[in-house]
């Protein structure tokens, strides 16, 4: 057996559902490779938003999850307040996506805790 395999499927199983704000800064800045996916609607971007993030709202991941999203890569899933965000979070982990985690707060609290400069909305 892969020791190295089973350490990080170890990790992935006890992965929170939900990461913070300020864990999901750090890791930008350290420059750690995983997909931020926004999942709010178009309108709602135009008001806030996170450089760098994937845009797929939240009705269209089901059609638009498999072929545009890595099933192995960690996914880090936002929304406005954080409650569709963890709904998409476990749609994508019952899919075989066991990487995936939601920002608690969503973008909302990302602007409160981590970016001032995010607008309010």
């Amino acid at each position: 057996m892969d020791l190295e395999w089973l350490s990080a499927k170890c990790r992935v199983l006890h992965m929170d559902f939900e990461i913070s704000a300020g864990l999901v800064n750090t890791m930008l800045k350290q420059g750690e490779k995983f997909t931020l996916l926004d999942v709010r609607e178009p309108w709602e971007l135009e008001k806030a938003k996170i450089e760098g993030s994937k845009n797929i709202p939240m009705g269209d991941i089901p059609t638009r999850a498999h072929q545009e999203l890595d099933p192995d890569g960690h996914i880090v899933v936002i929304c406005h307040h954080g409650v569709r965000s963890l709904s998409v979070t476990n749609w994508l982990r019952q899919q075989g996506f066991d990487k995936t985690q939601s920002i608690r707060g969503g973008i909302d609290g990302w602007a409160r805790t981590v970016d001032p400069k995010v607008p309010l909305y």
